[in-house]
């Protein structure tokens, strides 16, 4: 005899149905339409003579754009809801990003990589608070596990699609810039689809019977309290919080490993080997992103097991370090053992991101969660124009991507240290 689901079964189970795979097919078109530059940057930059400096400078100066937009997209979001917000952000980045394949000077590069991060600022956060008005503390970890496991996902898929649209000459017009057009598409598509699918609040969901939806608004209710009760945030309060001030340090770090590494991986792969083609490049890159999509997982399950956040997130972070440090060390012996080592150092900074997103809405609620995760987020993700930049830089000054590698490591091991060092009441998160 089947076993009839609980109440609470049935509607936790519904709710991720509902929302998950649709949130994570957003955050896939999303990130792509952010680092797909780096593809196109292996026949772009030397169409358009840019050195790897320009490069990663306007690859990076997606995120002061981002920055500049953030916490305030994010405070508007919570106030007008999520279906109206998220679709703008959608529709608004797409057209900036079908714009990049008109760029022809360094300046009109950095002009659209600006208005794109502002365009799509405030929708990682935006989603993650999102996230916290549906799913009990219980469950939000998984929740932003799944939803992060977008990122390697993306990356997998991308990565040989993209390198494919390069070698394309349709109308005569080189393929990177096919490529920007017909990755931008998606995300005007499902903007338009978003105020019809998505459902601001749970009182709003006429998905669920009216025993679930009671059941989940009494739940949320209740843990809400709890969490008033534990401590009171103002949103000036979390602003000035030491702990989330932490988190935004960490963070900062941990993204300038992140991106400095994402965003010059193919390059790094192609100048491994100047014989591959880039479609080679492409299945190369999307090597380490398979092996991410797993340590994602079983790293996010074992910390929501455990209901430990602060050690699972560091150990990813010393990983990626350790990771990037030795194929810098062992670079010379061949490219297989250089692919292991950026293998390794991709799984490690990719797993820290479900442990570390549960720690913020475990101690924040309401407005407060949602400016103090943008917080978070526009200050760490300024760490996206630092680490690409620097990456660029170093190699124009050096003539090696060796330094830079090494900066990168410096980065994530600062974000281990700063994390070690968080207070109480963000590190003993269940």
């Amino acid at each position: 005899m089947t076993e009839i689901p609980s109440l609470e079964e049935r509607t936790v189970k519904k709710v991720f149905w509902r929302l998950m795979p649709f949130l994570c097919l957003l955050y896939i078109i999303a990130f792509l339409d952010r680092v797909n530059v780096s593809y196109a940057a292996l026949s772009m930059n030397k169409d358009l003579g840019f050195s790897n400096a320009v490069y990663g400078f306007g690859a990076g100066i997606f995120f002061i754009g981002y920055f500049v937009m953030e916490i305030p997209g994010n405070l508007i979001m919570a106030r007008v809801g999520a279906r109206i917000w998220i679709a703008r952000i959608l529709i608004s980045w797409g057209i900036i990003a079908g714009l990049t394949a008109l760029v022809s000077t360094p300046h009109q590069f950095y002009l659209v990589r600006f208005f794109l991060g502002v365009a799509e600022a405030s929708f990682f956060p935006g989603i993650i608070y999102y996230l916290g008005t549906w799913c009990r503390a219980q469950d939000q970890a998984k929740a932003v596990a799944v939803f992060m496991m977008s990122l390697p996902l993306c990356n997998v898929l991308g990565a040989p699609v993209s390198t494919y649209l390069l070698g394309i000459d349709w109308l005569s017009i080189a393929g990177w810039k096919w490529l920007f057009i017909l990755e931008a598409i998606p995300a005007v598509i499902l903007g338009i689809m978003t105020p019809f699918y998505l459902t601001n609040h749970p009182s709003d969901a006429k998905w669920l019977t009216d025993a679930e939806r009671n059941w989940l608004i009494d739940v949320l209710a209740l843990e809400a309290g709890k969490k008033v009760e534990k401590k009171k945030y103002t949103l000036w309060q979390a602003f000035t919080d030491a702990d989330v001030i932490k988190l935004a340090g960490v963070y900062f770090f941990w993204v300038c490993g992140f991106y400095g590494l994402g965003l010059f991986l193919p390059i790094l792969v192609k100048s491994l080997s100047a014989a591959f083609s880039n479609q080679k490049v492409g299945f190369l890159v999307a090597v380490p992103y398979i092996f991410a999509f797993i340590a994602m997982f079983l790293v996010g399950r074992n910390s929501d097991r455990t209901g430990e956040r602060r050690w699972h997130t560091v150990f990813g972070m010393i990983t990626g370090a350790v990771g990037l440090g030795c194929s810098v060390l062992f670079a010379h012996i061949s490219i297989f053992v250089s692919m292991v080592f950026f293998t390794l150092s991709v799984m490690g900074i990719y797993a820290s991101f479900g442990p570390f997103w549960a720690i913020p809405h475990s101690f924040l609620t309401a407005t407060a969660a949602a400016g103090a995760i943008a917080m978070i987020n526009s200050v760490g993700n300024f760490g996206g124009f630092v680490g690409p930049y620097a990456m660029g830089y170093i190699h124009d000054a050096t003539g090696s991507f060796n330094g830079g590698l090494l900066f990168l490591v410096g980065c994530l091991l600062a974000a281990a240290v700063l994390l070690i060092m968080l207070g109480k009441s963000g590190r003993n998160m269940k």
